[in-house]
C-alpha cells in the first residue's frame, strides 16, 4: 500500500510545567451531535486510522451476529480490554468451556496482567504468561464460541479470509458506514481494519442509537452494565461508565478512544504521538463531549492531568 501524506494533525493538549508549556499534543478529534451529524471536528478527522481495540464492540456485535451466546459480563468482556484479573480470566475462562473449547484454542500471544493490582499478585507468584491473561483474550474467546455456534473452523478463525472475519468486516463497513481502508494486523494478531474517525464515532452512535432488543444495543447495554469487564479496576473505561451512568467508552492502542453519551453525543479522539502514558486522549474526549452540551461534571477531575515535580504538583496537562 502506498504511504499516504503525514495527517494535518493539530493542537489538542498542552502540557504546562511550572507556568510554562513543555509540550504539546496533537491529534483529531471528532464529535457527533445526538442525531449522528457531526457538530465538532478538529484535525483529519476523515482520513483512514486504526482504531485499534477503540472497534472491539463492532467485533463484538459480529460475534453476535454469528450466533454466539454471549450475554452479560461475557458481552462485555467480548467489547472490552481487560487488565488480566482472575475474574476476567474466569470469565474468558467460561466462555471457552461453553463452547466446548480448552484455553489452548486462542491465538492471542501470552500475555500478564496489565491491572496493576493482578500484575504483582502475578509476578509475586512466580507465574508464567498465559492467554487467558492477555487483555484481548475475552474478545477471542467470543470469536471462537461464534464458529463453533456456526460450525466455522477455529483454528484459523484470525485468517483475513474466515468466514467470522469477513463477517467483522462487513459488520464494522456497515455501521461505520464506510469501506475498510486498509487491513493490518493488530496487537492480538487479529486483523486490525482501518476507517475514518469519524466512521469509527459514526459505528458506535449508530449502535447507541440502534432499536432496543436488537443486537447493537444489547452490545453497549452489557459493557454499560458490566464496565468492570470492559476494562477493570483504576483504568480508563471502568472509571469512566462507572461514575457516568449510561456512558459507554472504549480506549484503543495508540492514542484512540470513543465515547457515546446515553443521550447519543458520541466522540472519537486520536492523539497523533500514541499517547503512550494516556495522559490526552481522556480529557480531550471529555472536552469534547462537554462542548456537545453533555454533563461531564460526574468525571470533571479527568478535564486536567497532574504534571509533577519533586513528587508533588506543580503543573497540569490541559485541553486546548
Amino acid at each position: 500500500m502506498p504511504q499516504s501524506p503525514l495527517p494535518e494533525y493539530v493542537p489538542l493538549a498542552e502540557a504546562v510545567r511550572s507556568g510554562m508549556r513543555e509540550s504539546v499534543h496533537y491529534g483529531a478529534v471528532v464529535g457527533l451531535s445526538a442525531s449522528g451529524t457531526i457538530a465538532y471536528a478538529r484535525g483529519p478527522v476523515h482520513q483512514a486510522m486504526f482504531p485499534r481495540s477503540s472497534s472491539k464492540p463492532f467485533q463484538a456485535l459480529a460475534s453476535l451476529r454469528a450466533g454466539a451466546p454471549l450475554t452479560g459480563p461475557s458481552l462485555a468482556i467480548a467489547a472490552g480490554s481487560h487488565g488480566g484479573e482472575d475474574f476476567h480470566a474466569d470469565e474468558a475462562r467460561s466462555i471457552l468451556a461453553a463452547a466446548g473449547l480448552a484455553p489452548d484454542a486462542l491465538r492471542c500471544p501470552p500475555a500478564v496482567p496489565g491491572g496493576g493490582a493482578a500484575r504483582t499478585a502475578f509476578v509475586r507468584a512466580g507465574r508464567e504468561p498465559e492467554r487467558l491473561l492477555m487483555n484481548c483474550s475475552g474478545k477471542h474467546s467470543a470469536m471462537l464460541a461464534a464458529c463453533v455456534a456456526r460450525g466455522w473452523s477455529t483454528d484459523d478463525y484470525l485468517d483475513p479470509g474466515h468466514p467470522l472475519q469477513v463477517l467483522v468486516r462487513e459488520t464494522m463497513e456497515e455501521v461505520c458506514e464506510e469501506k475498510v481502508a486498509h487491513t493490518a494486523v493488530d496487537g492480538c494478531g487479529a486483523p486490525q481494519l482501518a476507517v475514518t474517525l469519524a466512521g469509527l464515532a459514526r459505528g458506535l452512535w449508530r449502535m447507541r442509537t440502534a432499536p432496543g432488543g436488537g443486537h447493537e444495543r444489547a452490545v453497549l447495554d452489557a459493557m454499560s452494565a458490566h464496565p468492570e469487564y470492559v476494562s477493570g479496576p483504576g483504568r480508563v473505561d471502568t472509571d469512566l461508565m462507572t461514575r457516568m451512568p449510561g456512558l459507554v467508552s472504549k480506549i484503543g492502542a495508540d492514542g484512540v478512544l470513543v465515547v457515546s453519551a446515553a443521550t447519543g453525543e458520541t466522540v472519537a479522539v486520536k492523539i497523533s504521538d500514541g499517547d503512550a502514558e494516556e495522559r490526552a486522549r481522556t480529557l480531550v474526549a471529555l472536552d469534547a463531549l462537554r462542548t456537545l452540551g453533555v454533563d461531564v461534571s460526574p468525571v470533571q477531575d479527568r478535564l486536567r492531568v497532574n504534571v509533577h515535580g519533586g513528587g508533588a504538583p506543580v503543573g497540569e496537562v490541559r485541553p486546548l
